[in-house]
């Protein structure tokens, strides 16, 4: 099992799509000492985001990178050095196989898995030239660990410093009668790793998406959710275009 799965994209359009937590899969040698099923709930997997994502580069034609394995094995959207890339606990649920963790073993997924997807991600980037770089991550209804917080968000856009693309699909998404999360149901500022070391830093715009869970469950929410992105993604990029064409 690679550390990504790559959609070649054949239509041009100008995006990348990339999603760091679309895989639940543990690599053989890996022992989380957890419960098989967990590995379909939310803590090992953005659920529905690897679907979403796949749909999104049928109908763009664009070129997509998916995380290969569990966020439980490490989490892609973390910078290395982060306490929570590899954690022992997640949302409540012990994960003892990472508990005390080696050094060469945290040393050794890093260079297996994160290396690779982030490399290739930078690739990717060189060899497309892309308008705009558009993350799909999914997020559960509601915390195990926070059953009094709601989060009453179907979609969230997350930015740091980068708001352009941002503003411009949360007012797409308000003006089609949607409720979005601006920056909701946690902050781009906090969680934003992957955008942070690939388009920030370049001064490539950029869309954060963050789907609930429950809104892409089956076929029928994943095909409904994926022609909203693409047509936002389509409006973004008209947007900018129309923007540096005035600048």
């Amino acid at each position: 099992m690679s550390a990504y799965h790559e959609i070649a994209g054949q239509g041009g359009a100008p995006v990348l799509l990339v999603s760091d937590h679309a895989s639940n899969h543990v690599p053989h040698g890996i022992d989380l000492g957890i419960d098989p099923a967990l590995l379909d709930e939310h803590i090992a997997v953005d659920l529905g985001a690897g679907d979403v994502t796949r749909a999104v580069a049928a109908l763009l034609g664009a070129p997509a990178l998916l995380g290969g394995v569990s966020r439980l094995v490490i989490d892609l959207n973390r910078e290395p050095e982060a306490g929570g890339l590899i954690p022992a606990e997640s949302d409540g649920r012990r994960i003892p196989g990472n508990a005390g963790l080696l050094e060469s073993e945290r040393d050794r997924r890093i260079a297996l898995y994160h290396q690779p997807y982030h490399s290739r991600v930078e690739a990717l980037i060189d060899t497309h030239r892309p308008a705009l770089v558009v993350s799909i991550h999914s997020f559960t209804p509601q915390l195990l660990t926070r059953p009094d917080v709601e989060r009453p968000w179907p979609v969230g856009l997350l930015y740091n410093v980068d708001e352009r693309a941002a503003r411009i699909a949360i007012m797409h998404l308000r003006a089609a009668g949607h409720l979005v999360g601006d920056n909701e149901p946690y902050s781009g500022r906090e969680l934003n790793y992957t955008m942070d070391r690939h388009a920030e830093p370049r001064g490539l715009p950029y869309l954060g998406f963050e789907l609930r869970q429950d809104e892409i469950g089956d076929p029928a929410g994943v095909a409904r959710w994926s022609a909203i992105v693409a047509d936002t993604v389509g409006a973004t990029l008209a947007a900018l275009a129309a923007a540096a064409a005035q600048a």
